[in-house]
């Protein structure tokens, strides 16, 4: 029998990680769903997502959309909420090696 995928939440860390996470620090465009664009920092990042620090605070399971510089917008979802440090998921995962394209250049 499968396990129930656990809820989103600041803990989801605890569950399962699709892959590893990699330091950097760079900033972002980030929007929000009927909101003007702003540059945010963003701490960490994998094929699958990324830690971001947002000026508001968002809902959990909230759209969002994040452009790494040199890359189209990629539709995310919050998932994760600590005060203003959030994470965020990757509708569509980044083709791996675009994502150590990526890692490479915010080295």
């Amino acid at each position: 029998m499968d396990k129930p995928h656990p809820p989103s939440d600041r803990f989801r860390d605890l569950y399962e990680r699709r892959s590893d996470r990699v330091a950097v620090n760079a900033e972002v465009t980030l929007r929000r769903s009927g909101q003007n664009t702003y540059k945010v920092r963003v701490y960490d990042a994998s094929p699958h997502g990324c830690k971001l620090e947002f000026v508001e605070r968002p809902e959990l399971e909230e759209r969002v959309w994040v452009r790494f510089e040199g890359l189209d917008s990629i539709e995310s979802a919050v998932c994760r909420i600590d005060g203003f440090i959030v994470g965020i998921e990757f509708v569509r995962p980044m083709y791996p090696p675009v994502f150590d394209a990526l890692v490479a250049r915010l080295g």
